[in-house]
């Protein structure tokens, strides 16, 4: 059997991408211009202002939520992480996903323990939840448990594989915290939806408070996205972090 490895972080890497913010005014400035775009989008590459109005006119569709315009890009991430995380990630239903497969292959023993960072007290309402650090006995017994579930469910799996049984049928005792792989490809219009949920940031229009797994990759997300389209990311910032 492989060596049973624990991790407490989450992979992202941007693998492919047509995202800019020239993208979005391109797109844009069809309703207004028509095929002419095609020429000004060069034309105006010169202009001493043109960048100052490109800016004012991205702020200005995110600020009204004129959103289809930030449809005309497109992300692929390569993403690592458990599985319970991938079941968040599929609620939104506004990405293509492509996840490794326990049927086709066999499950290496990558399992998820959270770090000595992770909050790990909840206290509040349902919808009015805060998260509090664990005491020192609360980590280690997480800690302990998650170890001793895993190896234990992993030696079971092997033990069905071995005995023939089918990928499957043996995956069926594998437990959430197991790490899968999958690209997910979105727009920015969709990437901004996926960030109003599941990042908690200060001075946010509607407040969200993600489950910290799912906010991890989120910011490796956020971080790619901000390269690639700074004047698209500085407007979703300053009008709340709605996706328009």
């Amino acid at each position: 059997m492989s060596e049973i490895v624990f991790r407490s972080d989450v992979t992202v890497e941007l693998v492919r991408s047509s995202a800019s913010d020239s993208d979005v005014l391109f797109a844009a400035r069809v309703s207004t211009q028509g095929e002419q775009t095609l020429e000004s989008a060069l034309a105006k590459q010169d202009e001493a202002e043109t960048a100052k109005r490109d800016k004012g006119l991205i702020n200005y569709l995110m600020r009204d939520r004129h959103g289809s315009p930030f449809e005309h890009t497109s992300m692929t991430f390569y993403v690592q992480a458990p599985i319970f995380v991938f079941r968040e990630f599929m609620r939104h239903r506004i990405a293509s996903y492509n996840e490794e497969s326990g049927r086709y292959k066999e499950l290496s023993p990558v399992f998820y323990v959270p770090g000595p960072d992770r909050n790990l007290v909840q206290t509040g309402k349902t919808g009015h939840y805060e998260f509090h650090a664990g005491s020192a006995e609360q980590v280690a017994l997480v800690e302990q448990e998650a170890r001793t579930a895993s190896i234990t469910a992993y030696e079971s799996y092997q033990r069905m594989l071995e005995a023939g049984v089918a990928r499957e049928v043996a995956r069926i005792v594998l437990p959430l915290n197991i790490y899968s792989s999958m690209y997910v490809t979105m727009n920015a219009r969709a990437l901004m939806n996926f960030l109003s949920l599941r990042t908690k940031r200060e001075g946010t229009h509607f407040p969200s408070f993600p489950q910290r797994e799912i906010e991890m990759c989120a910011e490796k997300m956020e971080n790619f996205w901000a390269e690639l389209m700074p004047h698209t990311y500085d407007a979703f910032n300053k009008n709340g972090r709605v996706a328009p």
